[in-house]
């Protein structure tokens, strides 16, 4: 085949070799520069790796689970961790396992019809009335989490319905009432997930770099900073769009039929429930949640029983999440091993006592560099990969309890969303509303102020009163 040269596609030749000569510049920077007192060699080329990742995340020149991969080669590679073994942490994790369960459950629920039916239900029985529909939408951000764990499902769905209902109303996208429903979509449908151990990417990745958790404790520590969040964002919405929701028409919801019951239903229901107990019950049996999520699994593919096919599964459940959760691990991992964390919280440290930091202040200190963090990345695996290490080893150093050190900056970093490419779920539902970037960056920044004001104002205290003081 005979290629044509032509100067547009010089320019854009030119424009792909400076995205590719940064990624390789901060790698090189990282290399070549003097190692500052007390950072080790493994430990400067783990952070070397994970900076390359962090910019190659944050650039998206990679598709994110190629980013992962190529990360996990170099550390090998540049001699960060070593062994082979090392750099493969994560994969031999249970939290990695735990998700591919979680997400066949969350497709088979959606592929059966009984996630769309829950959607339609929850829709109808808000009664055409603009505030009663909206509420009932920021409720089913939780409830049918239950359901269907993924947001990004969850948000796939939804905007269809919702987009139905706008439509039979005669609302136009640039109507606020449109502008409302669709911004707590993309940005605090996902809340509620997190709240969830079986809820995505998010708790799975931040468990797994936090310590051990059954279902029952990360839904006591997290439920109540998630679900706060989620009805104060979605509050506010309400409030600064309020006047868009005196519409004058009647929405008739009555042609919004979900027709019968089918087999594939009733199998996922029962599936599905059966999975929650499992969880619900940890305290009794004891199993880790990967084992029932992995039951799950196997009872969706058994033919005859289950509602997937092998193929189906094989095709449709974005593996790409396999290997980002896996890769996240295995650099956060590197940086534990080599000493590179400790020293970048050592230096964060001295820097906060330096400013004669109280343990509230130094807190503080730490959420906002987490927010700055998750500015600047959006793969929220990778902020959570960087930060959460991070975050714990600086609260140790600070004689503060690393695990709500660590808590506290997953509240902070996965309740906002300052640009869609920072969440899957967010992409698909701005795209479709035609949401302007100042609008999404503006309520990212108010997200930022609830999320600090809800961990300092009630989530603290509450953590302290089951149990996880700050300071122990």
């Amino acid at each position: 085949m005979n290629h044509t040269f032509t100067p547009a596609s010089f320019r854009l030749d030119r424009r792909l070799a400076v995205k590719l000569t940064l990624p390789l510049a901060v790698l090189a920077i990282f290399l070549l520069a003097p190692a500052p007192p007390g950072l080790t060699e493994q430990g400067q080329r783990a952070l070397a790796v994970m900076a390359l990742a962090v910019v190659l995340w944050g650039t998206e020149l990679l598709p994110v689970a190629v980013t992962g991969v190529v990360g996990v080669v170099l550390l090998v590679v540049l001699g960060a961790v070593p062994s082979l073994d090392q750099a493969l942490h994560g994969f031999a994790q249970p939290v990695t396992y735990f998700l591919i369960g979680i997400l066949t459950l969350g497709l088979a629920v959606h592929r059966s019809g009984l996630a769309e039916r829950l959607a339609i239900l929850l829709i109808r029985t808000a009664g055409g009335k603009p505030a009663a529909l909206y509420f009932q939408m920021l409720f089913s951000f939780a409830a049918l989490t239950f359901a269907l764990p993924s947001a990004s499902t969850r948000g796939a769905i939804m905007v269809h319905i919702y987009e139905q209902v706008m439509a039979r109303w005669g609302v136009p996208k640039e109507a606020p009432f449109y502008r409302a429903v669709m911004l707590a979509m993309g940005s605090l449908n996902r809340l509620g997930s997190t709240a969830l151990l079986a809820g995505g990417i998010t708790p799975v990745v931040a468990s797994g770099l936090l310590g051990d958790f059954s279902w029952t404790k990360w839904f006591v520590l997290m439920s109540v900073p998630f679900y706060a969040n989620l009805v104060i964002g979605g509050t506010l919405l309400y409030f600064y769009y309020r006047a868009g929701f005196r519409l004058t028409n009647t929405l008739d919801v009555s042609g919004m039929m979900s027709g019968p019951v089918k087999a594939a239903e009733v199998r996922a229901a029962i599936i599905t429930v059966g999975t929650a107990l499992l969880w619900f019950t940890d305290f009794l049996h004891g199993l880790p949640p990967a084992v029932p999520a992995l039951i799950a699994l196997g009872v969706i593919l058994m033919p005859g029983v289950g509602v997937l096919s092998w193929k189906e599964f094989e095709q449709d459940l974005g593996w790409s999440n396999f290997f980002v959760i896996a890769t996240s691990l295995s650099l956060a991992h590197a940086l534990v091993s080599s000493g590179a964390a400790a020293w970048f919280s050592t230096a964060l440290a001295d820097g906060i006592e330096g400013m004669g930091a109280a343990p509230l202040t130094a807190l503080f200190a730490l959420c906002l560099a987490a927010a700055l963090i998750r500015l600047l990345i959006p793969n929220i695996a990778g902020f959570l990969a960087l930060v959460i290490p991070i975050a714990m080893s600086t609260g140790q150093a600070l004689g503060l309890d690393p695990l709500v050190c660590g808590m506290a900056v997953v509240v902070v970093g996965d309740s906002v969303i300052y640009y869609p490419a920072q969440a899957t779920a967010s992409v698909l539902i701005y795209y479709r509303a035609g949401l302007p970037a100042p609008l999404v960056f503006g309520f990212g920044l108010a997200m930022t102020v609830v999320a600090i004001g809800v961990l300092f104002g009630l989530v603290l205290p509450y953590w302290g009163w089951i149990g996880l003081p700050l300071t122990p």
